[in-house]
């Protein structure tokens, strides 16, 4: 796998020459969705490839929202990022020239999508979203696609009142993914979405996604969770560049991460949140559908 990725290296011949073309450092931002420093400690792999690569110093950002790295893309401070299909539509409405999509992960059956999953305690005897009349249910970032923007507009055209005390008790944010299983398992809350590909077993917290990572951590033990709700598909968020990068930076990085999975699986494996078959090339067209949730939310 290091002579694999030693050849991916020798092909590019001008990845060292990033400096000349006016790049000093790259930098990635890391959406939230786990604590910081494991975002930092799964990303790190990435980090020292890119450096390599690149030929500059390469840096890690994980802010501790999602807002914060949208705002990094959209001020020129971070160079590339894996976002949210919610979180890319709100980069693309605010300058539709602040970044491009360059690749998508694919799912292990060959798809590119994902869902939100609703989730409760075993033990709490919530079966469905019917059940959730009168207790607590909490969202997690206002720009996350599965921890936010689907589960609203899905959940309310569905019938369910999303203001506190209609439906709900309350209707809260959790923070983040994390954030919001860790609230279910402590009875914060009653119940919560978060995200998965929907593939492999719900013991395992599906084949990739929070729930995945959660339960790969020792955060949660599946078995003390049940799935009360599932969205509508959701096309999975790109990894997106900065727009104004050398357009040999953003071929070096595609290459790279397209790579991956093949050069070090265990690299792909953390940075793709659990198992895939790697990533695949994407552009806005796929995600013009998100960018019209996102406007009818906004009105």
């Amino acid at each position: 796998m290091k002579t694999l990725f030693a050849a991916l290296v020798a092909t590019t011949a001008l990845a060292g020459a990033a400096a000349a073309q006016g790049i000093t450092e790259f930098r990635i931002g890391i959406l939230g969705g786990e604590n910081a420093q494991d975002r930092l400690n799964s990303n790190e792999c990435l980090r020292k490839y890119t450096e390599e690569l690149l030929g500059v110093p390469t840096k890690l950002f994980a802010p501790a929202d999602y807002n914060g790295v949208m705002q990094g893309l959209l001020g020129g401070t971070i160079d590339l990022a894996w976002l949210g299909p919610s979180a890319y539509a709100a980069v693309y409405i605010e300058n539709p020239d602040a970044v491009e999509p360059i690749l998508v992960k694919v799912n292990t059956d060959g798809s590119f999508g994902y869902y939100a999953i609703g989730f409760a305690r075993a033990d709490s005897g919530i079966k469905s979203l019917d059940d959730m009349k009168g207790k607590k249910f909490a969202f997690g970032d206002p720009n996350s696609g599965s921890g936010y923007l689907i589960p609203r507009i899905e959940i309310e055209d569905a019938g369910y009142s999303l203001k506190p005390g209609e439906f709900f008790s309350d209707v809260v944010f959790s923070g983040g993914h994390e954030q919001s299983i860790v609230g279910v398992v402590n009875g914060d809350f009653d119940a919560s979405v978060t995200w998965a590909d929907g593939l492999g077993a719900w013991e395992d917290g599906y084949n990739s996604g929070a729930l995945r990572k959660a339960a790969d951590a020792g955060i949660v033990d599946m078995n003390d969770l049940v799935q009360i709700w599932q969205s509508n598909i959701i096309p999975e968020g790109p990894i997106v560049v900065r727009k104004a990068l050398p357009e040999r930076v953003k071929i070096d990085m595609t290459a790279l991460l397209a790579a991956l999975p093949y050069t070090d699986p265990a690299c792909a494996y953390a940075i793709q949140a659990g198992d895939a078959l790697g990533f695949r090339p994407i552009n806005h067209d796929a995600y013009e559908v998100i960018v019209e949730s996102r406007k009818r939310v906004a009105n």
